[in-house]
């Protein structure tokens, strides 16, 4: 017998291979993914598709269903039903929108959401009911798929997303359900599919992050016997052709620019199916058609959030575009200057931070509309104002300032690895306002700022001040410690894009500025 595992994961509510900052054309998408599953379907017998998480946040058309569209099924999940996938696992983004968003999404599926470590916090049950499933093909073959959900969820996560929710350690739940799954359900093939990646570099085992737990697809390899196949996500990587301990691995990056594909070779012996063989590979969706007939189902939000993209809001006075990710990040830059004010207005603090959150952040045209906000404030994220020390404050900077590799007198100036590795983090570097500060990054890491003021006088270490954040930051969030538990002080609960918006709308004319208020020297 021959079985093929299919596996998206981190779709992000990609339907279409459209950018919707400007609507021209990229490979990517569900759509696109359809035709693979299809031609797969076609060409074999045992298919099993698995979507591992990440559904259902991310483009423009997820946020305007969720936020202005209540009353339909959610996009994402009339494709996947449409597509017969046989599980999801959930995903740490799957929080985003609230708990009715994820719940409506799981109550219209018809296939379920599997997270083996997702319990409720009063009957320490799993949070959705049975969290594997066991496929029975007609040869008698008993395939079992366990999903399993990063731990790390409650240091990104707003606390109402996920209350009464506990998210407990994978490697511990995998090691109590892969042996059930043999010993009680007799399953021929454990699959495991993990919205989580890999701390260490698959073929070295040497460490590529801090172990904080957001991360432990090795650890599940090499810790609990019995997994065959381990499909994974979350960082975003495309990791194929590879085995850790013996166990088969796959992560096909995201935005559905690939399928993930396992082909296991069984045998049928006296004691049941015998696994004589394995192997990944990615399968790409570049010059792929997407099915038009499938998405069909979903052109009213398509059309609906084009609309909205394109509603006029205000004009910029100056220029607030993005021409240069590095120049906006190694100098005080319009673009950044208006959310850190914007939020500090819609906070009441004096002090506020920021980041540009991808390269291809294209800034604000003259004329804005929303399309122009969603394609720089990408995510769905609400302010906090959070009470912190002098020294919790330098911390961070540190931690912003580590973003550049140490300027050794020559040269561009480079982004560290630590930003890059195994995914790009350009959104963990933040720019700050209220204060002013020198980064000097011909210094080592960790001894970079050189003045940091507040109101014309040196920040003091155990004195505190009020700052405002996003919430992902604000918790934690890109390994901002110093930040975690730290007293609310007043919560914002409208996302900024909204606020952006807003805002230009309210003003009409909205003036670039620049006060210069920190410095990068080297």
């Amino acid at each position: 017998m021959e079985l093929v595992i299919l596996e998206t994961s981190d779709i992000h509510g990609s339907i279409y291979p459209v950018n919707y900052a400007d609507n021209t054309r990229r490979e990517a998408g569900l759509g696109k993914i359809a035709t693979r599953v299809r031609k797969e379907r076609t060409e074999h017998e045992h298919v099993l598709l698995v979507d591992n998480g990440d559904l259902i946040q991310g483009t423009p058309l997820v946020y305007y269903y969720a936020r202005f569209d209540g009353k339909h099924v959610n996009p994402m999940v009339i494709l996947e039903n449409q597509m017969a996938y046989d599980c999801a696992v959930v995903g740490n983004h799957e929080f985003n929108f609230g708990k009715k968003v994820l719940a409506e999404a799981v109550r219209h599926s018809a296939f379920p959401w599997l997270a083996a470590n997702m319990l409720r916090t009063d009957t320490k049950e799993p949070y959705f009911g049975k969290p594997y499933i066991i496929r029975t093909f007609q040869n008698g073959c008993k395939v079992a798929v366990l999903g399993l959900i990063t731990q790390y969820i409650p240091n990104w996560e707003k606390p109402e997303n996920i209350t009464g929710m506990t998210f407990t350690d994978p490697v511990e739940a995998a090691k109590k359900w892969v042996p059930w799954l043999r010993r009680e359900k007799k399953a021929d093939l454990v699959v495991v599919s993990y919205h989580g990646g890999f701390e260490r570099d698959p073929a070295s085992g040497e460490e590529t992050e801090a172990l904080t737990g957001e991360n432990q697809g090795y650890q599940l390899c090499m810790e609990v016997p019995g997994i065959d196949v381990l499909l994974t996500g979350h960082q975003h990587r495309k990791i194929s052709g590879a085995e850790v301990n013996g166990v088969t691995i796959v992560q096909p990056g995201c935005n559905g620019t690939f399928l993930g594909k396992v082909t296991v070779d069984l045998e049928k012996r006296d004691d049941g199916w015998q696994v004589t063989g394995k192997r990944s590979e990615l399968l790409p969706v570049t010059g792929v058609p997407e099915d038009k007939e499938l998405l069909k189902q979903t052109d009213p939000f398509e059309k609906a959030t084009q609309t909205w993209l394109d509603r006029p809001l205000g004009r910029i006075e100056g220029d607030m575009l993005v021409r240069d990710p590095m120049d906006v990040r190694t100098h005080d830059h319009p673009l950044i200057e208006f959310i850190n004010k914007l939020q500090m207005k819609a906070s009441g603090a004096d002090i506020s931070s920021t980041a540009l959150f991808r390269n291809d952040s294209p800034g604000l045209p003259r004329d804005v509309s929303m399309r122009d906000i969603c394609a720089n404030y990408i995510y769905p994220n609400t302010l906090k104002v959070i009470r912190i020390s002098g020294r919790d404050m330098r911390e961070a900077l540190e931690k912003s300032a580590s973003y550049f590799k140490r300027y050794q007198g020559n040269g561009p100036i480079e982004v560290s690895e630590g930003f890059t590795t195994p995914k790009p983090q350009h959104y963990n570097y933040d720019m700050w306002e209220g204060i002013d500060y020198v980064i000097d990054i011909s210094k080592p890491a960790g001894s970079r700022v050189v003045k940091l003021d507040y109101h014309g006088a040196p920040v003091q270490m155990d004195s505190h001040y009020n700052v405002v954040m996003n919430n992902y930051r604000s918790g934690g969030g890109g390994d901002y410690f110093m930040f975690r538990n730290k007293p609310v002080v007043r919560d914002i609960p409208i996302d900024v894009s909204e606020l952006m918006a807003n805002d230009i709308i309210a003003r009409k004319t909205v003036r670039a500025t620049v006060n210069h208020n920190w410095k990068l020297i080297y």
